[in-house]
């Protein structure tokens, strides 16, 4: 691992690590060991709360909630109930939802008991609210309701920093505290990213990375990528530069770019590798020399490919061209070669998906 990439894992670290034992309980929605006024209870004599969902939502949603249902059952040592229909009667419950893709957060929200200001049509924006009968049968529960589908994954797994499962329990052992009450401060708390695009570029990767995932995993496929998007999100990112010393990909194994969409990260490349092909696609499927100036025919084919099979999955394309590896394509500036390219690029990418380029 580079030194850069070392500092960065570190200071992610510090960062996941929980406030549990430093949280001020009158702050909105705060987590506390013990109950306070108007609180809702999370875990009490070490029975957790029923996680609660519609079968509608977003899959990534849903899968994120069974995270939840997991965390905090390690953290009550007993386990949580999940369901997607009513939940039993007079049961402490925490209630999630996307808006718009949850009927039951819809019709909490027509009922005015649920607060939607600063969440509502902002990119990735969540809250945890403490809402009373929030349905028949339920007392007071906490809900964690998103703008949109990452917007709801993050306020899930705000949930799980606050009771005290860090990001980093799966890839550095981080252990779980064990804790026999848990209650939500009543209030709402509203967060919202303010980085559009935040994640992990795999640079460097080879040996020690690699050698990892073909120990553990058999290579750099959707096995591997699973542990790596649900860190992406458990850290509140987004966004993954995947491996690419010669991985690639979509390629490797396409169930990566589908698993990617589900959980919901972009998919982004990078240095050489327009329009969604990773090099080693080149070097296994490419024809000719990696240079506009004598090849152009057939690199466009190829990169007409890469957006073909990026069909509908959320993805940051990268455009323009380099030499292979760190090496030059052409001698001097070459402005005029490199405006053809990003035009011809723009072109392909509007054709494909049928989309103005300038989206």
């Amino acid at each position: 691992m580079s030194a850069r990439c070392l500092v960065f894992a570190v200071v992610a670290l510090l960062a996941g690590t929980s406030v549990h034992a430093a949280t001020d309980c009158t702050q909105p929605a705060a987590v506390c060991a013990h109950a306070v006024p108007g609180a809702a209870t999370l875990i009490e004599a070490n029975t957790p709360a029923t996680i609660v969902a519609d079968a509608q939502d977003y899959p990534g949603v849903l899968r994120a909630a069974h995270d939840l249902q997991s965390d905090l059952s390690s953290v009550a040592g007993a386990q949580a109930a999940f369901t997607t229909d009513t939940p039993a009667a007079g049961h402490a419950a925490i209630i999630i939802g996307t808006l718009g893709h949850s009927p039951r957060i819809d019709r909490i929200v027509r009922d005015k008991r649920l607060d939607v200001s600063g969440v509502t049509g902002r990119w990735e924006a969540y809250a945890l609210q403490v809402v009373e009968h929030p349905e028949p049968g339920i007392d007071r529960a906490l809900l964690i309701i998103g703008a949109d589908k990452r917007g709801t994954i993050f306020g899930i797994y705000e949930l799980s920093r606050r009771i005290g499962v860090s990001p980093w329990t799966w890839w550095a052992d981080v252990p779980v505290p064990r804790l026999a009450a848990v209650y939500a401060a009543p209030g709402r708390f509203v967060d919202a990213a303010v980085v559009r695009y935040r994640g992990i570029f795999i640079n460097d990767e080879e040996p020690a990375l690699g050698g990892f995932a073909r120990a553990k995993f058999g290579g750099f496929n959707h096995t591997f990528y699973a542990h790596v998007f649900e860190l992406i999100l458990r850290l509140k990112g987004n966004t993954l530069w995947p491996a690419m010393w010669g991985s690639a990909f979509a390629d490797d194994d396409a169930e990566n770019p589908v698993l990617a969409d589900r959980y919901g990260v972009v998919i982004g490349t990078s240095h050489h590798e327009p329009l969604m092909r990773a090099h080693a696609e080149w070097e296994r499927y490419g024809h000719g020399p990696w240079d506009y100036s004598k090849n152009a025919e057939a690199l466009r084919k190829f990169w007409r490919g890469g957006i073909e099979r990026m069909d509908h999955h959320e993805s940051l394309v990268t455009v323009g061209m380099r030499g292979d590896g760190d090496e030059p394509m052409t001698q001097g500036t070459a402005i005029g070669l490199l405006e053809s390219i990003v035009a011809d690029q723009r072109k392909i990418i509007a054709d494909v998906t049928g989309k103005p380029r300038s989206e």
